[in-house]
Order: C-alpha cells, then sequence, then structure tokens
C-alpha cells in the first residue's frame, strides 16, 4: 500500500519536470531560431520551392555577413557543383581550408567536398591528389570509391583492381564482376600488341575471380586463335553457351571463321542453327545465312531467312530477307525489291543499336562498360528492335 501511496506522489513530480523540461527546450530554440538571419530561411524556402539560383543568391548574402560561417560555404559550394559551376565550387571549399580556426571533422569534409569538385569539373589528378590524402580518414570509403572512379576514367587498370579490392575489404561489397573485368581489360590490350602469352594468366586470373564472365572466355578463345591453336579457340568460344547463352551471339563470327580454318563449315552451320533456337538474333543470323550461301546456296539461305522471319517478325529481318531474295529473283524485279530494301533499312537503321539497361544509354556497336553511365555489363548482345519484340 505504501509502494502505491508514493507512485501517486511521484507521477504528479515526474510530469512536472518534464513539462520545465521542455519548456526550456523550447525557449532555447526560439532563442537560436531568432539568432539566425533571415536570409537563412529565405534560402531554405527557394531550395524547398526547386530555385536553386535565388537560394544561392540568399546564401551569398549571408556569406558577406557572416563568413565565419562554415555549413553555409558546403551549402553553397555543393550548390554550385550541382549547376555546373566547378570554379565557384573549388573556390568556396578552398577557403573554407585556408581557415586556421577550421576544425578536423570540417577540415576532412572540405577536402571531400573540394575533390568531388575537381572529379566533376574533370581535374582527376587533382581529385586523385585529395581523395588519396583521405583514404586513412573517416571518409577513407567515400574517397576509395571516389578513387575507383577515376582509375577508370583514366584506364588504369591495375590501380583499379587495388582500389575494388581495398573496398571489398572494408565491406563495401561484392566487386568480382568490375574486377574480372579490369583484368580483361590489361588482357585485351596486350592482345592488341600482339602479346597473347602475356594475356592469358590474366584472364586465367579473370575467371577465376567470376567463372561466369564471358569476355574472358571469349577472349581467351583470342588468345590461342592467336597462338594457332584453333581447336582450342572453338572449344573455348563453345563454353560462352553454359555462361550466358545470350552472349552467343558475340561468338558466332569468331567460330563461323574458326570452323571454316580447319575445314568444317557445315559442323560450324549445324552449331549455329542450335544458337538460332536458343537466341533469335539478326547478328547470328547474318553469320549463318553468309556460311549457308557458301556450302548450300542461295535458296537455302533465302528459306532460312524466311523462317527466322516467321517466328520474329522485325524489321531487321525483314532487310536480310530482301537481300537474301536480290541474289535468287529474275533481273527485271530486282531493281523494284532493291527501292523497297532501301527504305526498310531507313527505318532498320534506327532500330539497329544496343541500349543500356542501366541508363538508357543507346550505341551503335555493344560495350562491356556503358560510356553514358561507365556501369560494367549494362548492355544486352541484342539490338533494341530485338529486345522490344522480346
Amino acid at each position: 500500500m505504501e509502494f502505491e501511496v508514493w507512485w501517486l506522489i511521484g507521477v504528479p513530480i515526474f510530469f512536472g519536470l518534464g513539462w520545465v523540461a521542455a519548456r526550456i527546450d523550447i525557449r532555447q530554440l526560439l532563442s537560436e531560431s531568432r539568432s539566425l538571419p533571415k536570409g537563412y530561411f529565405k534560402g531554405l524556402n527557394f531550395l524547398l520551392n526547386e530555385q536553386p539560383d535565388k537560394a544561392i543568391d540568399a546564401f551569398i548574402e549571408i556569406v558577406k555577413l557572416d563568413p565565419e560561417t562554415a555549413e553555409l560555404h558546403f551549402a553553397l559550394g555543393n550548390l554550385f557543383r550541382r549547376r555546373g559551376e566547378t570554379e565557384r565550387a573549388i573556390r568556396m571549399h578552398q577557403n573554407l581550408l585556408l581557415r586556421p580556426d577550421l576544425p578536423t571533422e570540417q577540415q576532412m569534409q572540405a577536402r571531400f567536398e573540394l575533390g568531388q569538385d575537381y572529379l566533376k569539373a574533370g581535374l582527376l589528378d587533382r581529385a586523385e591528389d585529395v581523395f588519396q590524402e583521405l583514404t586513412e580518414t573517416p571518409y577513407s570509403m567515400r574517397a576509395r570509391r571516389a578513387l575507383l572512379e577515376i582509375f577508370q576514367r583514366e584506364k588504369e587498370w591495375k590501380q583499379a583492381i587495388d582500389a575494388a579490392e581495398a573496398l571489398q575489404e572494408m565491406g563495401a561489397g561484392s566487386r568480382s564482376r568490375q574486377i574480372a573485368q579490369f583484368y580483361c581489360e590489361i588482357a585485351e590490350s596486350h592482345l592488341a600488341m600482339t602479346h597473347p602469352e602475356k594475356a592469358l594468366p590474366l584472364l586465367e586470373k579473370a575467371l577465376e575471380i567470376d567463372r561466369m564472365c564471358t569476355r574472358a572466355t571469349i577472349l581467351t578463345g583470342d588468345v590461342y586463335r592467336a597462338m594457332g591453336d584453333v581447336e582450342k579457340a572453338l572449344d573455348t568460344w563453345r563454353r560462352v553457351q553454359n555462361q550466358n547463352v545470350l552472349h552467343t551471339v558475340l561468338i558466332v563470327r569468331r567460330l563461323m571463321d574458326g570452323y571454316e580454318e580447319v575445314g568444317r563449315l557445315e559442323e560450324g552451320i549445324g552449331l549455329l542453327r542450335s544458337y538460332l533456337t536458343e537466341v533469335s538474333s539478326i547478328d547470328i543470323l547474318d553469320v549463318l545465312v553468309k556460311a549457308v550461301l557458301k556450302v548450300k546456296g542461295a535458296e537455302e539461305a533465302t528459306a532460312l531467312v524466311r523462317e527466322e522471319l516467321w517466328k520474329t517478325p522485325t524489321l531487321l529481318g525483314l532487310d536480310r530477307l530482301l537481300e537474301a531474295q536480290l541474289l535468287v529473283v529474275p533481273p527485271e524485279v530486282r531493281q523494284e525489291i532493291s527501292s523497297i530494301r532501301t527504305l526498310i533499312q531507313r527505318y532498320a537503321h534506327k532500330l539497329s543499336h544496343y541500349k543500356c539497361h542501366h541508363c538508357g544509354f543507346e550505341a551503335r556497336q555493344f560495350y562491356w562498360q556503358c560510356p553514358g553511365c561507365h556501369e560494367w555489363e549494362s548492355y544486352s548482345p541484342k539490338r533494341v528492335e530485338e529486345e522490344n519484340f522480346a
């Protein structure tokens, strides 16, 4: 009973103390808000109304009145960078770093923002220097992400591998797909310089890191071909089907050239026919039709195109059918079919693009890394019209 009486006395006391504390907090908040310049609220209001130009003008006025306000310097610098005014953003963050009284945390923040300014302005060497200084600070992960972006832009693939591996070790998620692509980039440069023996261990490393890296498999086949071992190259390229059936589109020309070189063109035709049943592709059809023309003649090539067009009715396919028919029709109707084909080609040309699934960037050729958003393996090997049909 004594316990219950004390609770009856204590509850009003605690309630009263809470009310007093709340009043003190409210008074302090009101006091602080009154001390803020009116321009601060004007600037915030402009930002909320998506009027960055007016917000910048309002914040600049405050900075003139109170140049010691670091937070407003940060806000202005970021606004300048977002608007593309990188020179003003750089000056804003440089001025902050010149202040001897700036706390350590804000110094690191200003340095990181300055690095972002340099990156946006395309001053990659300066940005790299700034971010390197931040790799042993609380900004380490963000700095290393920025460094990874810089190394990719500069095509410094060995440094990109180191940066990606460091991010993995820090718990920033798996980077295996990216790292495998970096090894492929280095291997491809050795192939271009006719040093296939240097490329092979790099491609083995890429497949060790990412066993589903079809690019590494394709390049490994290219290495064997460059070293004169066509049979091993054919065996390697055929493995692509087990990694990603869509990527068989990327190897059909290599396969057919290889089969022709070893004198087994009909075997190659059979393989490409099996690919075409799995992946309806104008690129597979192109290579297959040319091979059928060589081995079996125009009639069978035309029948093949007609059969594929029936399964996948596209303008690109119709263009190939008209091309095949020009080989078999009587001379008196060739001009008419040629005119129709020219008209079809005008429209088909617009659809003969590849599209990035990440940002939507379209290109005339297939890329392993999107030129627009720099995402890896974001392009389908099928063209836009074929993708839309699917």
